[in-house]
């Protein structure tokens, strides 16, 4: 499968056919890969209910009939638009024909649309045996090593900007919990606020861990 990311913490995982979608936050995205008109989705999964991470999510469910999955009070603001919706708690599954999909921790906070405080969470995703692990917003915690003991992970997709994130200094200790045989960072240069130093995470990860890391432009991809 690819994975493509699309700027900021919006991904999609595709075999050609399926397109998971992620996070996709894309208009008003100053580097986001695509515009929202043009993404592709056939199943669409939110970490939490922030504008940066929930972004296009109502409008493409609307045009391509994606099913969007979300933490249960999210999921029940969104299905107020009118739109299919899937809604696990922390350490639910949700099962698709490409696989399914698992909320766990997170730590950072979360409001809906709607002004409800909700919980973030993260992500893991079987797409055809395949594990990825969205890491959302989360701050660093010790429980992060706990999230592939049943399911060795493939690729992380870890935040490291910092500001409302965990910084690339932290995001180095996250890896180095998860275990992750690829690591590919995100939630970065979008905004001033959140620049880092790319090559800097990516050689310190390196140097400390058994992960690799993948450094991606907007819209490039990664074969996994």
């Amino acid at each position: 499968m690819d994975i493509t990311w699309l700027g900021h913490s919006a991904f999609t995982l595709t075999d050609g056919d399926t397109s998971i979608l992620i996070d996709p936050f894309l208009t008003g995205n100053p580097k986001a890969g695509i515009e929202a008109g043009d993404v592709r989705a056939t199943t669409i999964l939110l970490t939490h209910g922030h504008g940066d991470h929930l972004g296009d999510a109502v409008a493409i469910a609307k045009r391509t009939g994606a099913p969007v999955l979300a933490i249960v009070e999210l999921a029940a603001e969104l299905a107020e638009e009118g739109i299919q919706t899937v809604n696990p708690n922390l350490g639910g599954t949700a099962k698709f024909e490409w696989g399914w999909a698992k909320l766990v921790p997170a730590w950072h906070t979360s409001t809906t649309p709607g002004g409800s405080v909700a919980t973030a969470a993260g992500l893991l995703v079987n797409f055809h045996d395949r594990i990825v692990y969205h890491l959302g917003d989360t701050a660093l915690f010790s429980d992060l090593q706990l999230v592939g003991k049943h399911h060795p992970i493939d690729v992380a997709l870890i935040p490291i900007g910092g500001h409302f994130t965990m910084d690339r200094i932290d995001a180095v200790d996250a890896a180095a919990l998860i275990g992750a045989k690829t690591v590919i960072p995100c939630h970065y240069n979008t905004f001033p606020l959140i620049e880092t130093d790319v090559q800097m995470f990516k050689s310190d990860v390196e140097r400390e861990t058994t992960s690799n890391v993948v450094v991606l432009d907007p819209g490039q991809s990664f074969k996994l």
